[in-house]
């Protein structure tokens, strides 16, 4: 019986360190939260064909309780770089002529899908700094592209130089741990080993914050709060 304790004991000893800690928390804005504006698509009539309603400018979305979406959090310190690149393919979509989701993120090497489920001509093209870029034509019968980012890289701009209101950002990681919050601000990166990180949250407008970490076994709260940068005189 006390054999069986023990190696029970080891077996979640292990399976903890396995699984590791996560650090989850709030993307907050502090301040009053802009009025969502429609986007103007009037000038591609297949655009207008398919959406009920027209879609808004999502530069900066921050819900009836102050949390705010597409928040790119990232372990900027502290993990090392993964070894192999993750297979699962990342998606992002052309519908309605808006780019979904307006943020993502993608590992070195990962396979990242360009859809385009719009039946209009849109052209893919990519801004980066340190990856190579690129300006790919997708017509209506081209439904998907397949594309990838040798270099790890801060979040950069794609945009359809055919609907100049379209525009997404990606940011490349060396490792897998990284979140974008979500409609009610929320995030969580999982399976961090026991130490101290540095995280940083990135937004289009807001710009960044970093703020550094202890994680144990089990769960670490990281909360940020953003506010309107102030105007240049």
């Amino acid at each position: 019986m006390k054999t069986l304790f023990i190696t029970s004991l080891c077996l979640i000893l292990n399976v903890s360190h396995l699984m590791g800690g996560d650090v989850s928390g709030k993307i907050s804005f502090d301040g009053k939260a802009p009025k969502m504006k429609a986007l103007k698509i009037a000038a591609d009539p297949v655009c207008v064909a398919n959406n009920t309603s027209a879609p808004t400018k999502e530069w900066l979305i921050v819900d009836a309780n102050g949390g705010v979406k597409n928040v790119l959090v990232y372990i900027s310190e502290g993990v090392s770089a993964s070894k192999e690149a993750p297979t699962n393919h990342v998606v992002i979509d052309q519908k309605g002529c808006v780019y979904t989701p307006h943020v993502i993120g993608v590992q070195v090497g990962q396979p990242l899908d360009i859809l385009n489920n719009d039946g209009t001509l849109h052209n893919i093209h990519a801004l980066p700094k340190l990856n190579r870029e690129f300006n790919k034509a997708m017509p209506k019968f081209k439904k998907k592209m397949t594309t990838q980012f040798d270099k790890a890289e801060d979040p950069f701009k794609i945009k359809c130089d055919v609907h100049p209101w379209m525009g997404a950002y990606i940011g490349v990681f060396d490792h897998p741990y990284f979140a974008v919050s979500g409609n009610d601000g929320s995030y969580t990166i999982s399976g961090l080993n026991p130490g101290t990180y540095t995280i940083t949250a990135w937004h289009e407008k807001l710009k960044t914050k970093t703020i550094t970490v202890k994680v144990g076994d089990g769960s670490t709260t990281a909360d940020f709060t953003f506010s309107k940068p102030q105007k240049k005189k």
